[in-house]
């Protein structure tokens, strides 16, 4: 019986490790693979040689680390290229070391596009190598899914700020603006997501070019009328020439993606510029959102640690490899107003290299917010609240794997 491999890579998310959960205690249940090998630091660590021993994780410490944030087993987001070969021999070579014929990838679309090249190359030149992705993003932005793990749990977060920071807002009778920036770099479903709130006046979104000139006189027209406004905006947002409303994005992190941050404040100084209004306080969720394991959907927590059980049990066909599973609406459910999830797996290249916008037919005019069908989308995934362990009054958590 050989051994399999699991890492993760990327940004965070509030449920990451409740996927890897799932490929553990999976094999716990069903022990297709003698030892589960946790990789440190994503496929930087594995290239290092860099393994954790998870087979005979406790059953608390599962459960702990199902509520833990972060990425346990640490991450990266070291670009593994195709035509670079050494990557591809060391790879392998660490594999066979351990006797691992079978690696899972928790990640989003660069991961995904690892388990593409890795499966390919493996085809060639590692016969019996396999190598199944597990995704995860609080952008919402990987297709062919119906939604990503992660981004229920950041949505929720999302809301619950939303509403708590336009009641202290709203305590005040001083005139200014409210801005809360989400993250969402060429997505804007966790901006949008916030409108479940009922509290957002004003949404601004990657999907529709910025506007100043229209956009400051809605602001105006709120201001007038209402004497607030709160307004949402995702990081990404840019004018039609492609330039970003934020700063920074003259860096890349490394695969391309312009860094970003600031969206917010650039808003708020563009009112005050032109005089709307005196004053601007100004949100940003950031990494709090990816980070929240307080605030974890009940929905996301199952449907997370279900992927990682159902790319296992998948991987008991030696034929399985290239492959992604994922998350799809029941439509017979859907239909019945209700709300149940299927799970799916489809080829690696099929999830990779691609982005999922937010629906321009959700979106209303004039940054006045989305569709009712948006709101539906949205509405059962943030439902719930799983039962945490609690010591000393924070959330338990488990001392990452990549500190032991």
């Amino acid at each position: 019986m050989s051994n399999c491999l699991v890492a993760q890579s990327g940004g965070p998310t509030a449920v990451i490790n409740d996927s890897l959960a799932g490929v553990i205690r999976a094999n716990q249940l069903n022990p297709l693979y003698e030892r589960v090998f946790g990789g440190l630091h994503g496929i930087e660590g594995v290239l290092n040689d860099e393994l954790y021993d998870l087979t005979n994780l406790p059953e608390r410490e599962i459960r702990i680390l199902k509520q833990t944030p972060s990425s346990a087993l640490g991450t990266c987001r070291y670009k593994l290229k195709r035509g670079n070969d050494a990557d591809f021999v060391r790879l392998m070579e660490v594999m066979d070391k351990h006797d691992i014929s079978t690696m899972f990838y928790i990640g989003g679309n660069d991961s995904m596009d690892t388990v593409d090249a890795l499966s390919e190359w493996a085809a060639e030149n590692a016969p019996g190598k396999r190598f199944i992705g597990i995704p995860k993003t609080v952008d919402n932005d990987l297709v062919p899914v119906d939604h990503c793990p992660g981004f229920p749990s950041a949505a929720k977060l999302a809301n619950l700020v939303t509403r708590a920071t336009r009641l202290d807002y709203d305590a005040y009778t001083r005139p200014e603006v409210f801005v809360l920036e989400t993250m969402g770099r060429d997505a804007g479903w966790l901006a949008a997501s916030c409108c479940l709130s009922g509290n957002v006046d004003l949404l601004v979104l990657p999907e529709v070019d910025f506007d100043k000139e229209a956009f400051l006189a809605q602001v105006k027209a709120k201001m007038e009328s209402l004497g607030e406004c709160y307004i949402v905006v995702s990081e990404g947002i840019h004018y039609a020439d492609g330039s970003y409303v934020s700063a920074g994005d003259s860096a890349n992190d490394g695969f391309a993606h312009a860094v970003l941050g600031g969206a917010a404040q650039c808003i708020r100084q563009m009112i005050l510029d032109a005089g709307i209004a005196p004053r601007g306080v100004v949100q940003d969720l950031s990494r709090l959102a990816r980070s929240s394991n307080f605030t974890q959907s009940a929905v996301d927590v199952q449907e997370a640690y279900d992927l990682g059980m159902s790319a296992h049990m998948r991987s008991s066909d030696p034929q399985f490899t290239g492959q992604v599973v994922g998350i799809k609406r029941n439509e017979k459910a859907k239909q019945e107003g209700a709300y149940e999830a299927d799970f799916f797996a489809g080829p690696a290249k099929e999830f990779a290299n691609f982005v999922k916008p937010f629906p321009k037919e959700w979106i209303l005019p004039d940054y006045q917010g989305i569709t009712q069908e948006a709101l539906d989308y949205f509405k059962p995934l943030i439902v719930g609240e799983p039962k945490l362990v609690y010591e000393n009054g924070f959330p338990a958590t488990i001392v990452p794997f990549n500190k032991r």
